[in-house]
């Protein structure tokens, strides 16, 4: 099943406990960042202690009721402009609750991850998120039933992967 606007918002939204996100594109065309990214390409930076948005709102809420958030992003070096770009959010994204993980693959083999991004909701709901080869949405898709594999791959992602602050103190970002 397609998800799309509130249908979406609703599933985003709507966990009780946990949310999960696997990310594995070195860029995203996300609607709405075109002028952002250009602006950083161009040297312009956020203040991460005194950025805020709906995104970061929603994790300060999440926390707040005991709710978790987190992700793994899969990254290789050296990091593309988009990752630099993304990763200056993570900062304000992790103050505000979220706990970001990398998974840097540059100098060791794939630990049996899809190249597949996703959502896990709840330990209960899956929804693929579905890109062209250029990072542009294409659609969201609930998984219906058999959602083991993406547990799995949870598991082994969390497991493979360093804390954001501990991946920039190694490796930086800039």
């Amino acid at each position: 099943m397609l998800l799309d606007g509130e249908d979406w918002q609703r599933v985003l939204h709507g966990f009780s406990q946990s949310a999960f996100r696997l990310e594995t594109l070195p860029a995203y065309k996300v609607p709405g960042e075109a002028e952002d990214f250009e602006e950083f390409l161009n040297g312009s930076r956020i203040d991460p202690s005194t950025y805020t948005s709906g995104w970061t709102d929603r994790l300060r809420a999440h926390t707040a009721a005991g709710r978790t958030v987190q992700r793994v992003h899969i990254v290789t070096r050296p990091l593309s402009d988009y990752l630099r770009y993304e990763f200056m959010y993570y900062e304000p994204h992790a103050m505000a609750g979220e706990d970001i993980r990398i998974l840097d693959l540059t100098d060791r083999p794939n630990p049996g991850l899809p190249d597949q991004d996703f959502w896990a909701f709840d330990d209960s709901t899956v929804v693929l998120m579905n890109y062209a080869p250029d990072g542009t949405p294409l659609n969201r898709v609930l998984v219906e039933g058999g959602i083991d594999q993406y547990r799995e791959w949870q598991r082994i992602a969390v497991a493979e992967s360093v804390s954001f602050a501990d991946y920039v103190k190694e490796h930086g970002w800039q």
